[in-house]
C-alpha cells in the first residue's frame, strides 16, 4: 500500500463532507470502533460510538464547516497523523471557531479510520 500526503489529506474532506449531511451517525463512521475524541466544545472525552454521536448531535445543531488553515502530514506505515490548524463556521450563527487539531488515523485492511481525534480552541483571540 502506498499512501501520500494529499490521501492523508482528503480523509478531513471525508469526514468535513459527513458533516454537511447533519447526521451523526455518518461523522463517526469516520472512527474506529476503539477510538478517542477529545471535542472542541466539551470538556468530556469521547470513547464509546454513542458517546461521539451524542457529542454531534450538539456540534452539527449550527451547520458547521470546517477549513484547514494550516496543516502538517507525518505517515509511518499503516499510521498517519495530520495536525494543524482550522476553521469552522457555522451556518446557523454566522460564527467562526479557530482551533487546532489532530487527527491520527490507522489504516484498517481497507480505509483510513480515525483512532485519535484532538480539537482545542485557539489560546490566544
Amino acid at each position: 500500500m502506498t499512501v501520500t500526503e494529499e490521501n492523508i489529506a482528503a480523509l478531513f474532506d471525508r469526514w468535513n463532507e459527513s458533516l454537511q449531511t447533519g447526521n451523526p451517525a455518518k461523522v463517526v463512521d469516520n472512527y474506529a470502533e476503539r477510538s478517542i475524541l477529545l471535542p472542541t466544545v466539551s470538556n468530556k472525552p469521547r470513547l464509546t460510538r454513542a458517546e461521539k454521536e451524542d457529542y454531534f448531535v450538539h456540534f452539527l445543531a449550527n451547520s458547521p464547516s470546517g477549513t484547514i488553515d494550516m496543516r502538517h502530514i507525518d505517515i509511518n506505515g499503516d499510521v498517519a497523523v495530520d495536525s494543524g490548524l482550522y476553521s469552522f463556521t457555522f451556518a446557523k450563527t454566522g460564527d467562526v471557531v479557530k482551533a487546532r487539531y489532530t487527527f491520527v488515523y490507522q489504516w484498517d485492511g481497507e480505509q483510513w479510520l480515525i483512532i485519535s481525534h484532538h480539537s482545542s480552541g485557539m489560546p490566544e483571540g
